[in-house]
């Protein structure tokens, strides 16, 4: 396999295990959280946490350094448009992003407190909930944009 092509598939790759694993634990959550029960909302938001430790994190840091290098076999400008414009993408969802991580551990551990003592979800969890729900939308329209940048390459 030549360079361009492992460097093709491993972008390819990551960008599926980010965007997958963003969308299958995103809709783990919404459905774990409908319930309003602490045993499963700990649950869920603990292999959530998971999930974007082993899964998440090293795609997303796989993206750049694959993209990157996808630039330089290619020979695109680093500053062409649509580059610049998936630059700036992508940036914008990982600053959704690592809120959103601060907020599932938030969740997790007052569910996990919930739980210890026998009471209710405390309403500190279910505010943290609308926040990580409102960041998760404009971070997945993000990566949506960049896929599309990737694909179609526009000459703005």
């Amino acid at each position: 396999m030549d360079s361009y092509l492992l460097a093709r598939w491993l972008h390819i790759l990551s960008s599926t295990v980010l965007f997958g694993t963003g969308i299958g634990t995103a809709f783990q959550m919404v459905w774990a959280m409908r319930t309003r029960r602490v045993e499963t909302i700990h649950s869920v938001a603990s292999g959530v946490v998971v999930a974007d430790w082993l899964f998440t994190t090293p795609a997303g840091l796989i993206q750049p350094v694959t993209g990157l290098w996808l630039i330089h076999l290619a020979g695109h400008s680093l500053t062409a448009p649509w580059l610049l414009a998936s630059y700036a993408l992508y940036v914008f969802a990982f600053c959704c992003w690592v809120p959103v991580v601060m907020l599932q551990l938030r969740i997790r551990d007052l569910a996990a407190a919930a739980l210890a003592n026998g009471t209710d979800l405390p309403a500190a969890a279910l505010r943290a909930y609308r926040v990580w729900f409102a960041l998760g939308w404009p971070a997945f329209v993000a990566l949506v944009a960049v896929f599309w940048l990737m694909v179609h390459k526009p000459d703005f």
